[in-house]
C-alpha cells in the first residue's frame, strides 16, 4: 500500500542509522502484517496488538504526525 510506504519508508530514510537490530526486526514484523492492519496502527485509526505495541510504532507514529 502506497501510503504504509510513506508512513514507515519515510521513517526509515530518515532513522535508518538510529535504528539497531532489535528495532529492524520490529520493522521486518510490521511489514509482515497486512496493508491494511498496518495503516490502521500506523495512522492511529486502530489500536496495534500487543505483539506491535511498542516503542518504535510510538516513534513510526510521532514522526509522521511531525511532518
Amino acid at each position: 500500500m502506497k501510503e504504509n510506504d510513506i508512513l514507515l519508508g519515510g521513517f526509515v530514510a530518515v532513522h535508518i542509522n538510529d535504528l539497531d537490530e532489535a528495532q529492524m526486526a520490529q520493522i521486518e514484523a510490521l511489514l509482515d502484517e497486512g496493508d491494511n492492519d498496518l495503516y490502521n496502527w500506523l495512522s492511529g485509526k486502530e489500536q496495534p496488538p500487543e505483539a506491535h505495541d511498542h516503542d518504535l510504532l510510538a516513534w513510526v507514529k510521532k514522526f509522521n504526525n511531525a511532518l
